[in-house]
């Protein structure tokens, strides 16, 4: 008996294994086949096949750019500059002089010192008021150590029962005499507390002075203060014979920068800054006790020793 045959009823998957090789080329006129067709739709499309990018030109110019501006960058700081010479220096210094306001001499060297300057008040006991003091006498002092330590005149705080000093910010304080040398008019005091920020003055030398160097005086004439004042050095190693003619002071700077009584105790100080004497006394033949052109200051070397400290 002849058997029938038998067909798969499962459908034939489509692709390029279920084609025939036969009938790939089973176009005869040269025009895709249908299986052609169907072959090229299963193929991955190629990076030529697909449109221009743009997005990949602009990353590629920028790319470009910054290279172009890192080479000219770095040939600009590989490249020599031209030297500084004395003429370009001159023009700068001259430029800036005549287009900005320098403070002046004096002014930069009284802000030097001026934190370090403080009023000292005297007080005795009023035969009045056994419970209350009364001021005896006001003067300068400078704070010349980082303890706070003070140099003044002893003319100042002599006959004092109390102390009292006030710093730059306005702060106040007891102080307690430490040391004196009334042969040469100073006193050493120490404040019982003192500001955080206090910053002692520096300390020169009255060796290199000469008549007619510029000096400034700080202080609080009459009590009044800081107040500052500009001069020159007259003259060296002079002599001051107190009013009463009990004393003789010797070694003294003289100046003309303006002290008045308040102003003693106070720092002379030269050009840089530094303090190069103590303003002790004032030449007055009247009994006005006004400033007519001559003060006095010991030198800093003199009152130095006064506290110990070495020589400069």
């Amino acid at each position: 008996m002849k058997r029938e045959v038998v067909f798969s009823k499962s459908p034939r998957p489509v692709g390029p294994r279920s084609v025939a090789p036969a009938a790939i080329d089973a176009s005869a006129d040269g025009k895709p086949s249908s299986v052609d067709k169907v072959m090229d739709a299963t193929r991955p499309h190629r990076f030529f096949k697909k449109p221009w990018r743009w997005d990949f030109v602009a990353v590629f110019m920028l790319g470009a750019l910054v290279s172009l501006l890192g080479v000219g960058l770095s040939q600009s700081l590989l490249s020599p500059r031209p030297a500084l010479t004395q003429k370009d220096i001159d023009a700068a210094v001259l430029h800036t002089l005549q287009t900005k306001e320098v403070p002046s001499p004096s002014a930069k060297a009284a802000a030097s010192v001026q934190g370090a300057v403080v009023l000292v008040q005297a007080y005795v006991n009023d035969p009045k008021n056994k419970n209350a003091d009364k001021e005896s006498g006001v003067g300068t002092g400078v704070v010349i150590k980082d303890d706070g330590t003070i140099l003044t005149n002893f003319h100042v705080i002599s006959g004092a029962v109390k102390l009292k000093v006030t710093f730059f910010d306005g702060s106040h304080a007891e102080a307690q005499v430490v040391a004196v040398q009334p042969d040469k008019d100073l006193a050493v005091l120490k404040p019982q507390k003192i500001p955080d920020d206090l910053e002692p003055a520096i300390l020169g030398s009255s060796q290199q002075l000469l008549p007619g160097d510029g000096v400034v005086a700080v202080g609080f004439p009459f009590g009044i203060g800081p107040s500052v004042s500009s001069g020159v050095v007259s003259g060296l190693n002079r002599q001051f014979r107190s009013p009463d003619g009990s004393q003789v002071l010797s070694g003294l700077i003289q100046f003309d920068a303006a002290a008045n009584p308040g102003n003693s105790g106070g720092p002379l100080i030269n050009m840089s800054g530094e303090v190069v004497g103590i303003v002790t006394a004032i030449l007055n033949p009247t009994s006005a006790r006004t400033f007519i052109g001559i003060g006095f200051a010991t030198t800093i070397e003199s009152a130095g020793a006064a506290v110990g400290l070495p020589p400069f």
